[in-house]
C-alpha cells in the first residue's frame, strides 16, 4: 500500500466498471496457499493495475475469478478514492499558561523533596 503516484492532483474515478477496466490492466495468476487442486490448477487471482496512477490492487481469496476481479475492482475504487480525498492539514494546539505554570510548580515541589532526601553535608 506504499506506492506513491508520481502525478499529483485528483483523478476522476468513472462509474462504470467497465470505464475502470479501460484505464487499468489486468492480470490473472495462479492463486496458490490453501486449497489443493482447485486453486492451484486455475489462474483464478486477479491483479488490477490503474495505468494513469500506478494504484495496485489483487484478490485471490475465491475459486471464481469473475468474483475476484470484481473484489479487485472495489478495492481499487477504494484506494482511488483515498488517494483523491485531501488530507486536513493538523493544527497544533498550544498549552496553556496557566497549565504549564502547574507543571512548572509540581517540578520544583519534587526538586525540594529530592533535596531533602541528601544527606547532611560533613562538617570540618
Amino acid at each position: 500500500m506504499n506506492q506513491q503516484c508520481t502525478t499529483s492532483g485528483l483523478f476522476p474515478i468513472p462509474e462504470s466498471d467497465e470505464a475502470l477496466l479501460k484505464q487499468c490492466r489486468v492480470q490473472t495468476f495462479r492463486s496458490g496457499g490453501k486449497g489443493g487442486q482447485h486453486q492451484n490448477t486455475a489462474d483464478s487471482g486477479v491483479r488490477i493495475i490503474h495505468e494513469p496512477t500506478g494504484l495496485r490492487a489483487a484478490s485471490r481469496g475465491e475459486r471464481s475469478q469473475y468474483r475476484n476481479k470484481e473484489i479487485a475492482l472495489e478495492r481499487l475504487r477504494k484506494k482511488l478514492e483515498k488517494r483523491n480525498s485531501r488530507r486536513i492539514s493538523r493544527v497544533p494546539t498550544r498549552v496553556p499558561g496557566r497549565e504549564k505554570r502547574k507543571r512548572l510548580e509540581g517540578k520544583r515541589h519534587r526538586a525540594q523533596v529530592k533535596n531533602l532526601r541528601r544527606p547532611p553535608p560533613a562538617d570540618d
